[in-house]
């Protein structure tokens, strides 16, 4: 372990984040009500340019007066290169001390988060608020994907990012079939072979650099990687997909642009009850090692060690969140 030690961004459940636009005040009990972890209310793309101040009153009023209960709620603001962004966050952060967190969206360098932080920090003061608001990042373009270690840092408000995909796209001029799916064309062919002429062509993922480089950013500076839309609602099997990789990455979440999504995202980040028992048990194995003065033990034939204690407490404490409804 290295002597320089991260701080842990607060620890939220974070499996499902459910996006709902301000215009859809229709929508606002209704996802109270449902199962997603983390809600947020946008301003943002959702919302067009006419509809801005109605979905900022939508939010306010609802975030006011609908009960959601132990839910993080959050509020999607619009980007610092619009001149919307400043009264999202000075109307709904006075007038919603509900408010948990703000997104800030299509973020390039640490100095926009600085922006925001520095606004909420004068609300903060002003209203002599005792509770800190936390940040979400969102990564959607080149400029905040070779940034984002920095912007990582940019702020102790800072507590996730996730990875917009459908701009990042459109930044990286990438080809896309859809948002959050993959490409026919991005792919690997084996090479020739006389004895078996047929040759077996290999699908690949293009935004395994992107996930990665993003994952690695909040790991190393203590935020939740969250993983971002997937826009064919119709298509449970490639949302599963696209969530179980990330996953495998290490990522905590991942949005849900339709409330069908959500059990599929909580499913999928939720510990199995086969981790559980396993985590269990080489936490019960360690203690033994210890007592018998050994470093590493070996359980089902696989060495384990102090990396793997860990591990196993960081899953046994999202199953225990789980259990006692912790936000």
């Amino acid at each position: 372990m290295s002597f320089t030690l991260v701080e842990q961004a607060r620890p939220r459940l974070h499996r499902s984040e459910l996006a709902v636009p301000g215009t859809q005040d229709q929508m606002f009990s209704k996802a109270a009500q449902g199962d997603a972890d983390i809600i947020f209310l946008d301003c943002e793309d959702a919302i067009a340019p006419d509809d801005k101040e109605r979905a900022r009153a939508n939010i306010v009023a609802g975030l006011n007066e609908v009960d959601w209960g132990a839910k993080t709620m959050m509020v999607r603001i619009n980007g610092l290169d619009t001149h919307y962004w400043y009264r999202d966050v000075v109307d709904i952060v006075e007038n919603c001390p509900r408010l948990d967190m703000i997104l800030i969206p299509k973020v390039g360098v640490a100095a926009d988060v600085y922006a925001v932080d520095a606004l909420v920090s004068s609300i903060e003061m002003a209203k002599k608020r005792d509770k800190r608001l936390g940040f979400e990042i969102l990564i959607e373009t080149a400029l905040g994907m070779v940034n984002c270690d920095e912007i990582a840092k940019a702020s102790r408000r800072n507590e996730a990012m996730s990875f917009g995909i459908a701009d990042y796209v459109a930044s990286t001029r990438a080809r896309s079939t859809s948002i959050g799916g993959v490409h026919p064309d991005y792919g690997v062919l084996s090479d020739k072979d006389e004895a078996q002429p047929e040759r077996s062509y290999h699908w690949g993922d293009p935004w395994h650099y992107a996930l990665s480089k993003m994952m690695l950013a909040c790991r190393a500076n203590g935020l939740r990687p969250i993983d971002g839309p997937f826009g064919d609602i119709s298509d449970a099997e490639g949302y599963k997909a696209a969530a179980r990789r990330a996953a495998v990455l290490g990522y905590e979440g991942k949005w849900a642009i339709h409330p069908t999504q959500v059990p599929l995202a909580n499913d999928i980040y939720s510990p199995s009850e086969a981790e559980v028992t396993k985590a269990r048990r080489i936490l019960d194995a360690m203690a033994q090692a210890a007592r018998e003065g050994k470093g590493a033990v070996s359980l089902d034939g696989r060495l384990i060690d102090v990396a793997s204690i860990r591990m196993a407490e960081a899953l046994l404490k999202k199953a225990d969140a789980l259990t006692s409804g912790s936000p």
